[in-house]
């Protein structure tokens, strides 16, 4: 169960991808993301992010015809897409073992593999009502030991959005 509902906006794909960023940096293998939200909002964005956090440079796209992609950093990161899956269909093609100490997996349509696995956080995204640019994110924790790095993660993403001279 997860101990509290942080929150944030962001302003721009620039923004979204910052987070990423962010979070990525903290990662340390071992950990499930899940991501839920509407086609369009920036879950593949969020995505990109992570792994420049995580030192992949590559270029990172939607899983969404091949299933899973895996990139290399400093960890692995895999990243699945449940949309055209059930939970089942997924865990019966092996997709959603857990991680191993080394690997972070991340997964959009995440409500989907609900039940199936432990994951660590769960971040949600909405389009925001005040402009088509702006995505409501919120993140829950559900290991405590991730409480207080998300609660960093969100810190140093609203302290360099302070600090940025950009939009």
């Amino acid at each position: 169960m997860p101990k509290e509902q942080l929150r944030l906006i962001s302003r721009s794909w620039e923004e979204t991808k910052a987070f990423g960023r962010i979070l990525g940096e903290v990662l340390s293998g071992g950990e499930t993301i899940l991501l839920e939200g509407p086609l369009g909002v920036g879950k593949t964005v969020l995505v990109q992010g992570i792994g420049l956090g995580i030192g992949y440079e590559g270029r990172i796209l939607s899983p969404s015809f091949v299933l899973e992609r895996v990139h290399q950093g400093r960890l692995t990161l895999r990243h699945l897409d449940l949309y055209r899956l059930s939970g089942d269909e997924a865990m019966e093609a092996g997709l959603l073992e857990e991680p191993d100490p080394n690997t972070v997996m991340v997964i959009e349509w995440a409500q989907r593999a609900e039940g199936l696995l432990q994951w660590t956080i769960k971040i949600s995204m909405e389009f925001a009502v005040t402009s088509p640019e702006e995505r409501r994110i919120s993140i829950e924790a559900f290991i405590p030991t991730w409480g207080e790095k998300a609660e960093d993660v969100v810190s140093r993403f609203k302290e360099r959005r302070a600090h940025s001279t950009g939009p």
